[in-house]
């Protein structure tokens, strides 16, 4: 068997590790690993990955001592042409060109829903692997990325704390995640953060201006807000509207942005995207498509691509009220 393996959209930390072991695992059962370069792009341009030998296939010691780098060794991109119909016939063509017979896409919700349409224009198996910082699909508890974001921002959000302890400020810090809160929900845990502002449980400025006055009340002479970037109109917007509101704390925004989307990944997101990338070469030897492979209480297993891309995946408001508890 001819398997495709790609990485589309934004890159997250552990992708790598994720291609190694969906080579080693295939490699090692006698099936034929070929990388594709720039997620859907590169189906549409013919352009797959070469070894320093100028092999076509990936083979073991292509993807030697690649899980502790960022990044992704495929590289990604975005591809509006894939999105119309014209796009997917012209790559199930070239699929069928090049003779695979089923592919496995690294990326988030845009890429697996891409996976999903292109179903019906292509044959080939197709299992996907959930590779986002932004922990926003259904079905898996994580995705290959957001522990090593969160602990990205956990280290950059220590060093501010600093910087506001030292001049009696807050920091307003905007964290990636679009329209999904776990990345901000998580690291105001991890960080100790007075207040997380997130789509799933929207404060209001009254709210906001009411909690940092009985923070001062108490005694507290620095504070750290995050806020997640799909946050109402934006993080200088709330900057504004809380300075109109007369905030008792002198404030100055921090977009940590792109940063968490870099750096060599932690442990677990290691261990994760290795479980994962076995487990989808697994599924597609087993007959499955139109599947994602994920995580549900440390175990790999398969969900339908249809019920992963349905909608975002909500934070569980426990984790919401145990902010609540400790940041009081």
């Amino acid at each position: 068997m001819k398997i495709g393996v790609f990485c589309s959209g934004g890159d997250a930390p552990g992708m790598n590790a994720c291609i190694r072991a969906i080579v080693r695992t295939a490699v090692g059962a006698g099936h034929e690993v070929v990388g594709i370069m720039r997620g859907y792009q590169g189906i549409l341009d013919e352009e797959f990955y070469f070894t320093h030998n100028l092999e076509g296939k990936m083979l073991m010691r292509s993807v030697s001592g690649i899980s502790m780098l960022g990044g992704t060794l495929l590289h990604s991109s975005r591809c509006p042409e894939f999105e119309t119909e014209a796009g997917m016939r012209r790559a199930a063509e070239n699929l069928e060109k090049h003779g695979f017979d089923a592919i496995i896409p690294i990326g988030g919700n845009g890429t697996l829903a891409g996976a999903h349409e292109f179903r019906k224009f292509w044959g080939g198996k197709i299992v996907g692997c959930p590779g986002t910082i932004d922990n926003d699909l259904n079905g898996t508890d994580y995705t290959i990325g957001f522990h090593t974001a969160v602990q990205t921002a956990v280290e950059a959000i220590d060093k501010l704390r600093d910087t506001a302890h030292s001049h009696d400020r807050m920091f307003i810090v905007e964290l990636m995640g679009r329209h999904c809160g776990y990345i901000t929900l998580y690291t105001a845990i991890a960080a100790g953060c007075e207040i997380a502002c997130i789509p799933e449980a929207p404060l209001a400025v009254e709210d906001i201006i009411e909690k940092l006055e009985n923070l001062k009340r108490a005694g507290k002479e620095s504070i750290i807000m995050v806020v997640a970037e799909g946050y109402l109109e934006g993080v200088m917007a709330l900057q504004e509207k809380l300075t109109a509101a007369k905030c008792p704390f002198p404030s100055r925004v921090i977009v940590l942005g792109h940063l968490l989307r870099g750096g060599s990944p932690v442990g677990d997101d290691r261990i994760l995207a290795t479980m994962l990338g076995h487990h989808a070469v697994n599924a597609i030897l087993s007959g499955e498509t139109d599947k994602m492979a994920g995580v549900r209480c440390d175990l790999p297993m398969l969900f339908p691509l249809e019920d992963v891309i349905k909608d975002h995946r909500v934070v569980p408001v426990e984790m919401v009220e145990l902010l609540e508890a400790v940041s009081k």
